[in-house]
């Protein structure tokens, strides 16, 4: 698999072949037995990105885009929006959908504020993962897929921007201590998800 993404140079194919540390200590859990930042800081990042959350995807794997505005200035949502973002972020193994998780949007809307003027049109590299697909990814991979992946819930995405070094997406990532962030500079990608802040 690895002989073949080097023959083809697709980096992007590569996120299947890593995943993020995991951690069972200090751990917010919501419902769905998801990590999850504090509510605390959640509403702040809310405040800091005021007026508005909106967002540039471009999905290279499906060759989709969406320019949308997800939250207006008064911090109200848009639910065909997140709708649209769902439906960006699905599993590209079964197009399986899940609700993705606002903090997750919130870190990357912040990442992409701090770079730039938010106008960065932001490749995701991998959004939610389904069960069957991550159980699929377990048994070629074994210990480098995490059984409970944060993108198995809808809280994990990883990216790219053009033009923007991997090294200073992750540093922006980190300096907001919004959630985890997982470092690939070899497959040209960052992980943010709105886990506990963590890195690696």
């Amino acid at each position: 698999i690895i002989g073949t993404l080097l023959l083809f140079g697709k980096p992007a194919l590569a996120t299947e072949l890593i995943e993020e540390e995991s951690s069972s200590s200090n751990l917010l859990l919501d419902a769905a037995g998801g990590e999850t930042i504090g509510k605390d800081l959640y509403d702040e990042a809310i405040r800091e990105n005021l007026p508005e959350g909106r967002l540039r995807i471009y999905r290279p794997r499906m060759d989709e885009k969406l320019d949308v505005t997800f939250r207006n200035s008064k911090g109200e949502y848009d639910e065909q929006a997140l709708k649209a973002i769902n439906h960006l972020f699905r599993c590209h193994h079964n197009d399986e959908e899940t609700d993705i998780d606002v903090r997750t949007i919130e870190f990357l809307n912040a990442v992409d504020k701090e770079i730039g003027k938010g106008d960065n049109l932001i490749h995701v590299v991998s959004g939610y993962r389904s069960k069957k697909y991550n159980d699929m990814l377990r048994k070629k991979m074994r210990r480098r897929v995490a059984k409970n992946s944060l993108h198995l819930y809808g809280k994990a995405v990883d990216i790219r921007i053009p033009d923007i070094k991997t090294r200073v997406l992750r540093r922006t990532a980190l300096d907001l201590e919004l959630g985890g962030v997982g470092y690939y500079p070899r497959a040209g990608f960052v992980h943010l998800d709105s886990g506990r802040v963590r890195r690696w």
